[in-house]
């Protein structure tokens, strides 16, 4: 029984080391951008933005894992809700940083409250056509990166059984609203200083340290 035990805490260990590399690994991809690439601080907000639709699209592949049937209201529900959330930040984004002409409401809107989702679709094309192939290339592997945490700490291991499709809904939200918040009032300061590079860094950073601190915190929590 010991044994097992200290396999089992092995490979729990081993699963959260990977999950975190593969965290660590796409969040220096930024930095590389903005050294080698030029990129500014509206490249970074997007990019970081656009995480958001990644974090969204698991949710609800977890919610529909958990429970195929019940999940599919609860996952209507979060895509109007969480969606209009992240389309709005959207907006902010694209008007402040991008353009200010930026007009992302569509002329024949979708009845009701699906006009939401059609706002974040709107968003979401006009962000990736403005986007750079290098950015694109961050943001599939960014995609990857969470990939890889889901199927390690949800397909794989424990957290499956200790969450439900409630939990899984809300969670997004915490992790939205400290990350950018954070994020943007750092955009907001290094555009008033005129975007040195070493204030992008700084950005950069930012946001590596909390995503790690977030991501231990949200797995710590989850595990039995």
């Amino acid at each position: 029984m010991l044994q097992d035990g200290l396999n089992a805490d092995s490979y729990q260990g081993m699963r959260r080391r990977a999950s975190l590399a593969a965290l660590v690994g796409v969040n220096t991809l930024p930095l590389l951008g903005v050294l080698l690439l030029d990129w500014d601080v509206a490249a970074l907000m997007l990019l970081y933005w656009s995480e958001n639709l990644v974090i969204g699209f698991y949710t609800l592949v977890k919610m529909f894992i958990q429970a195929p049937l019940g999940g599919l209201a609860s996952g209507a529900f979060f895509l109007i809700h969480y969606g209009g959330f992240c389309a709005v930040h959207g907006v902010f984004i694209m008007a402040m940083l991008v353009d200010a002409d930026f007009e992302p409401f569509p002329a024949d809107p979708w009845p009701l409250f699906l006009v939401f989702p059609q706002l974040l679709f709107n968003v979401a094309g006009q962000v990736f056509a403005y986007a750079s192939t290098e950015w694109l290339v961050t943001f599939i592997a960014m995609y990857i990166s969470h990939g890889i945490s889901f199927a390690m700490n949800f397909l794989w291991g424990p957290e499956r059984e200790e969450v439900t499709v409630k939990s899984l809904m809300g969670a997004p939200y915490g992790r939205v609203v400290v990350l950018h918040v954070a994020i943007i009032f750092g955009g907001m300061a290094v555009m008033a200083l005129g975007q040195p590079v070493f204030m992008l860094i700084i950005l950069v950073l930012l946001k590596l340290g909390m995503d790690v601190g977030l991501h231990l915190r949200q797995h710590r929590k989850n595990s039995p």
